[in-house]
């Protein structure tokens, strides 16, 4: 292995002074986990922006917080996070980052606009044709008693066990189930762990689920209201981002009576380089990916299933973790892609027919209503529609919108192939059926660009685990090396949420300098007697 990186990744780097903040900090993976990282590091630990560097294998920031394309080859945003009232790292992280235009902050401008586009969804299902505006939950009091049982048993006790081991059959009918999997992206099988969190996490939500009320949209797609201005934020402190960097290992060192990163080891246009990292640098890894191998198909063609071989992140997580217990295990999450594989599509419209349909339907202006669930889907499919425009530059007569199924492999009800094998236009003819709109649909798919994505591993965090299959945010015995992302455990927080890659990135920031700060505890609804007292009265359909 030579030294090349060092004189070209690293080169044009300040030399390490051994003072205060000048140390150098390498951030394996450019989502938004190591975004926050570099702007903590510099906001919050003064480590001057022009000693980060992030290392990124794909051609662009922003890893699953995604948006792209153009009217006339299509847009494409492989999901969307919604966002709630209480992610206070998320906030807390935005209020120092300024808009793109820099009139007021990011967090700033998403509170305002909430204020303006509040959801309150008049047809969170759609059954036979049928919009259901604030359907019943169902629920039945065994169903509640076990909720309330999970609510507040110990995650010691319910260890890797699934959601489905804790319910019978008639649970998974509920209209509460149809809602909080489709709002969320839980299988059955999921973890009951991570079910039970997000019923704590969520719970002050419960009141209003049926119509999505709380949840809070940005402006735009989040790669350009949340990715881009961050972005901007840390190009003007001099922050370094190398793309098509794949970082294959990192090689190992004993400092002490601890161990310590000294040399990272990627791929870069097609060439072997290693970086060498001083006694006093950081590295910081986001681990795993459940963006990971993507695939994207067309209006015409279905996309290909990849698998962990199809990008660095699960690999590297591998080969790291080799005979370092501490480090998790990556084949939990990485090596079950029929348990956390989904389809989701983009659909770009140059005619209104659709949404004028759709908002006419549902009551719903674009942004109003958040997600509508087609109750009886064999694929389960939902889609939502969003305030327009949904990307910055995108034409006034053109319309994007969003949707995705989770029962993937079963055949649909109007196309008969199972999702995972149809094109955008057959996705859309599947979802015109259950809409039932037929006179309008030859020429809504005409005017119709849909673009299907596969995503082997977008649920891969929900599987069941076990202590210790997720690291620690800062590995035991490690002194230079930190975890982010949706991968590491952090107690309380739950994944699949841009805050709990946000909370990772402070407290790695926090513990490796040794800050005073640290990140907000998480809220905690169910010690609020009033939440709770409007939980039970929802689950018990008392508030309709």
């Amino acid at each position: 292995m030579t030294n090349d990186a060092s004189q070209s990744v690293g080169a044009d780097l300040p030399r390490q002074g051994g003072a205060g903040r000048d140390i150098k900090v390498y951030l394996v993976g450019g989502g938004i986990a190591s975004l926050a990282t570099a702007a903590f590091l510099i906001r919050d630990g003064h480590v001057p922006g022009r000693n980060i560097t992030i290392l990124e294998e794909s051609d662009r920031l922003g890893g699953s917080l995604d948006g792209a394309g153009s009217p006339e080859t299509g847009y494409v945003v492989r999901g969307g996070r919604m966002l709630e009232i209480k992610y206070q790292c998320t906030y807390d992280l935005f209020s120092s980052i300024p808009t793109l235009d820099e009139r007021q902050t990011v967090t700033q401008e998403i509170f305002d606009w909430n204020q303006v586009i509040k959801t309150g969804s008049k047809s969170r299902l759609v059954r036979a044709g049928c919009k259901l505006d604030s359907p019943r939950f169902g629920l039945g009091e065994k169903h509640i008693l076990t909720l309330e049982r999970l609510a507040i048993e110990p995650e010691a006790l319910l260890g890797a066990s699934a959601i489905e081991d804790h319910f019978d059959a008639s649970f998974f009918e509920t209209n509460f189930w149809l809602m909080w999997c489709t709002t969320f992206a839980f299988q059955p099988w999921h973890s009951a762990v991570e079910f039970k969190r997000y019923l704590v996490r969520f719970v002050h939500m419960i009141e209003g689920f049926s119509q999505l009320k709380g949840i809070m949209r940005t402006v735009y797609n989040q790669y350009d209201s949340l990715v881009r201005p961050l972005k901007a934020w840390l190009d003007e402190r001099g922050v370094r981002h190398v793309l098509g960097a794949k970082v294959t290992d990192l090689g190992f060192t004993a400092v002490g009576a601890d161990q310590a990163v000294d040399r990272i080891l990627l791929d870069r246009a097609g060439k072997r380089e290693e970086i060498a990292v001083g006694s006093d640098d950081l590295v910081i890894v986001t681990l795993g990916s459940m963006t990971e191998g993507s695939a994207l198909g067309t209006t015409t063609t279905a996309p290909a299933l990849n698998d962990k071989r199809d990008g660095g992140a699960w690999t590297l997580w591998e080969t790291i973790a080799q005979g370092r217990p501490e480090f998790g295990r990556p084949a939990t999450f990485a090596d079950h892609i029929e348990e956390s594989k989904w389809v989701s599509f983009t659909a770009t419209q140059s005619d209104p027919t659709f949404f004028r349909l759709v908002r006419d339907f549902t009551g719903n202006v674009p942004g109003e209503g958040g997600l509508v669930t087609l109750a009886d889907s064999n694929w389960l499919m939902s889609i939502v529609l969003p305030h327009q425009p949904h990307f910055i530059g995108q034409p006034k007569d053109v319309n994007v919108f969003w949707g995705y199924g989770l029962s993937v492999d079963r055949p649909g009800d109007f196309v008969d192939k199972p999702m995972a094998a149809c094109t955008g236009r057959e996705l859309m003819t599947e979802l015109l059926g259950h809409l039932r709109i037929l006179a309008e649909a030859p020429a809504i798919l005409d005017h119709t660009l849909a673009i299907p994505c596969m995503m082997p591993f977008i649920t891969s965090q929900f599987l069941p685990r076990a202590k210790g299959d997720r690291p620690a945010v800062i590995p035991k015995g490690w002194r230079n090396l930190g975890f982010v992302g949706q991968f590491v455990e952090l107690p309380d927080d739950v994944v699949f949420t841009v805050e709990y890659s946000v909370r990772s990135a402070q407290a790695a920031v926090s513990s490796l300098l040794g800050l005073k700060t640290s990140p907000p505890p998480v809220y905690k609804g169910q010690f609020n007697p009033k939440v709770l007292l409007d939980a039970f009265s929802a689950l018990h359909d008392l508030h309709l």
